[in-house]
């Protein structure tokens, strides 16, 4: 079963999935530590630590029979802290600015364009496939099934692979 905790969810609105963090759309004024076994989102337990942001400005729209169809999420981003469970190795990220875009289509997809700061963690069943734990500075475009899979589409900017800087 994967965490259903994805740093992504606005006023409690959580996505099940490989990503566990985009720095940006975490509820404000929450704290959250998740675990995650060796072999999900590094080959290493990775402990995330999520210190949301109240700088953020989130927005819902709906269509005209009142169904939500996009999410808005924008300022400044979580502090999120990264464990290796087994060496005690840290990372910590302070909040920069993010903003994402969430299209939720009626099949119950969605369609997520990230820009700014943000952390994806994909999972050995997502496309491509996990584990990966990586730091986005720039855009990052991805889907997510209705099974909980996400499937990157695009990315552009500069990117860190947290799961190496971890191992060292």
């Amino acid at each position: 079963m994967r965490p259903t905790t994805n740093v992504l969810g606005t006023k409690g609105w959580l996505t099940a999935g490989a990503a566990v963090a985009l720095i940006g759309l975490a509820s404000p004024s929450t704290a959250l530590a998740l675990d995650l076994e060796a072999g999900l989102a590094c080959d290493f337990p990775l402990r995330v630590t999520i210190d949301s942001s109240t700088h953020r400005v989130y927005k819902e729209f709906y269509d005209k029979d009142g169904n939500l169809v996009r999410l808005l999420s924008a300022g400044k981003g979580n502090e999120l802290s990264f464990e290796n469970l087994s060496s005690g190795a840290t990372l910590s990220l302070k909040g920069k600015g993010s903003v994402e875009h969430v299209a939720l289509h009626p099949d119950g997809t969605q369609s997520w364009r990230t820009t700014g700061h943000n952390v994806l963690i994909l999972f050995p069943t997502d496309v491509p496939a996990g584990p990966s734990t990586t730091l986005y500075m720039g855009r990052v475009v991805f889907t997510i099934d209705t099974s909980g899979v996400f499937t990157l589409r695009s990315t552009s900017g500069t990117s860190m692979d947290i799961c190496a800087a971890l191992s060292s």
